[in-house]
């Protein structure tokens, strides 16, 4: 143990605890009564745990009009980012795919136009893109608003998935072309199945991306598919009433579940994931 060192495992240290601070006040909140908190000890752990604030939170808490918590919100953000999920990484996966081994007429023109979209700010294209799925029919429902996120994925997927297959031999490909596997059959035998770790990582960044979502649910969503973090803000910036902060804690905590769970579970797929050619290229 060199000071160097000692002086590394501090920095770390304290840096860990910078950013996990928030989250224990979060926790310890949450489980307070709203007279302990009136008490006004920010860090002091709670006398009498309770999770009536996480019953209330989930089934109760009013988002707006409706108070039956943010189990609705919930439920909307599955169903909303599953599709958002599965079908930007099938598409992403293709398109790398086809871009990196067949390489049709215009190919580097498409690549540089889709990554031109990933530096366009959201914010530019909410008004057109209204618009357009006010013109199709699509717009504040389920699949206008997966539509907008599949589009708005498409750049990052297809330069996961370029850059993933173009780190594997051009060999592979040649034999499979040798044995008499067409577009399709090479795809779905050969390249799918060694996509295993870019998958992976697509799922982390997609699922978390979606989920965490604000602007993009609130516009195109519509109000009977608000995601949970549209709800939440409901929940937090309410005007009426008394402000229930340990139920805001809790909802803020249960909004938050679903991408921490992602991270813990599949951390160090991620990790394999990049190593394995995400970034290369």
């Amino acid at each position: 143990m060199k000071p160097a060192r000692i002086g590394i495992y501090a920095f770390l240290l304290m840096a860990a605890l910078f950013f996990l601070a928030p989250l224990y006040v979060m926790v310890v909140t949450s489980l307070k009564t709203m007279d302990e908190i009136r008490l006004g000890n920010l860090f002091a752990l709670p006398s009498h745990v309770t999770i009536e604030p996480w019953r209330a939170a989930w089934s109760e808490v009013c988002t707006g009009a409706s108070c039956d918590g943010i189990r609705v919100g919930f439920w909307n953000s599955v169903l909303i980012v599953v599709p958002s999920t599965v079908l930007p990484i099938l598409i992403g996966a293709l398109n790398g795919y086809a871009l990196s081994f067949w390489r049709p007429r215009g190919a580097g023109l498409l690549f540089a136009v889709l990554m031109l979209g990933a530096f366009i700010p959201v914010q530019v294209m909410i008004y057109p893109l209204v618009k357009i799925l006010a013109a199709v029919g699509l717009f504040s429902s389920l699949p206008g608003i997966v539509a907008i996120h599949i589009v708005f994925s498409m750049p990052v997927m297809t330069l996961l998935f370029r850059n993933y297959y173009a780190s594997i031999p051009q060999e592979l490909f040649k034999a499979a072309r040798i044995d008499g596997g067409g577009f399709w059959r090479i795809f779905a035998q050969l390249m799918l199945p060694m996509s295993t770790p870019i998958v992976i990582v697509a799922a982390i960044m997609q699922i978390t991306g979606v989920w965490n979502d604000y602007i993009l649910g609130l516009v195109f969503a519509g109000s009977e598919n608000l995601p949970m973090t549209v709800q939440l803000n409901n929940v937090i910036n309410t005007t009426t009433g008394e402000r229930l902060y340990n139920v805001n804690m809790a909802a803020t905590i249960l909004t938050s579940m679903v991408p921490l769970v992602v991270y813990l579970v599949s951390g160090r797929w991620f990790v394999r994931g990049i190593a394995a050619g995400a970034v290369k290229g």
